[in-house]
């Protein structure tokens, strides 16, 4: 199967153009040949950058002009954004995974979500992103274990986790429980802090892995925007990117990427994973349940 990792900068804060923006991709990953197509974290509408900026954190007020804006680009799982995605995978018969700003019950929180969406099935899952990290939790809460699941497509079986939860060894495990054979990893665009952890996950499950990473430049955020200035300051690129695919022994048969909007391409064999599982099976013959045991809640807390 052929698999393709989205590397681009979304229309800041605007979910109706970044659909629009996701839908051409997809349409372009599927005239290359992909099969399953990953997109970066939050990338329907983009992540909240003006919290790494000490002047905002330490700043009510420009807090909440930040959190306003974050909010009303907020989208429901089930609204017209997703349905557009899912009719356009459809056409094309490919599986997509995701990153969206999810609107909560109270209206006045989100979550960092990850959508599965298969091609005859619509909507198969919805993981919120389990712990935000650090300067996040002042805008995302806390999601759940429900989107821990693995999603079978083609005889392929596939995982994914937003960002700094893909260093969560029990997250990780859950997943190879279950038979993971790929793992999908979005990040909002750091190369520093995707290369180590994506060839880890790999040679750790003997699993591919995809990492798609989000980019921004200082150009794709508005000048409307009222903090434009503190997160630009002299940074051209703010999140550089590099997204990478990764094989089962931990070697990159794909990017990494830096700076530019990029589609990558590698082709997976289920038998090399199962293969590659002949020294190391971390859910298998190299666990040992009588000693340690992992139980997940799959709860939707709402």
């Amino acid at each position: 199967m052929r698999v393709a990792a989205i590397q681009a900068a979304p229309v800041f804060l605007d979910a109706a153009a970044t659909t629009d923006k996701v839908l051409k991709f997809l349409n372009q990953a599927a005239r290359g040949g992909a099969e399953l197509i990953a997109f970066p974290e939050v990338f329907i509408a983009g992540y909240p950058f003006w919290l790494r900026i000490p002047a905002i954190a330490t700043n009510d007020e420009l807090l909440k002009v930040g959190h306003i804006a974050y909010l009303r680009s907020a989208i429901a799982a089930n609204g017209p954004e997703l349905a557009a995605i899912w009719s356009e995978a459809a056409k094309h018969g490919v599986f997509v995974y995701i990153g969206f700003v999810e609107k909560t019950a109270s209206g006045g929180s989100v979550y960092a979500s990850l959508a599965a969406i298969h091609p005859d099935k619509g909507i198969v899952g919805v993981h919120r992103k389990l712990k935000p990290t650090f300067h996040e939790r002042l805008i995302w809460s806390d999601g759940d274990g429900r989107g821990l699941e693995v999603h079978d497509f083609k005889g392929l079986k596939t995982g994914a986790l937003n960002c700094y939860e893909n260093w969560l060894p029990l997250a990780r495990q859950a997943f190879y429980a279950q038979g993971e054979q790929l793992h999908v990893a979005v990040w909002p665009g750091d190369l520093a802090v995707v290369q180590n952890i994506s060839q880890f996950i790999a040679m750790e499950g003997r699993v591919y892995v995809v990492s798609a990473s989000g980019l921004l430049r200082a150009t794709d955020i508005p000048e409307a925007f009222p903090l434009r200035e503190h997160i630009v300051a002299d940074r051209l690129i703010i999140n550089d990117g590099g997204s990478m695919i990764v094989a089962p022994d931990g070697l990159i048969v794909a990017g990494p990427v830096i700076g530019e909007e990029k589609i990558l391409y590698a082709d997976v064999d289920v038998e090399i994973v199962m293969g590659e599982h002949l020294k190391l099976d971390p859910a298998g013959h190299y666990a040992r349940n009588d000693v340690l045991r992992l139980t997940v809640n799959r709860d939707r807390y709402n």
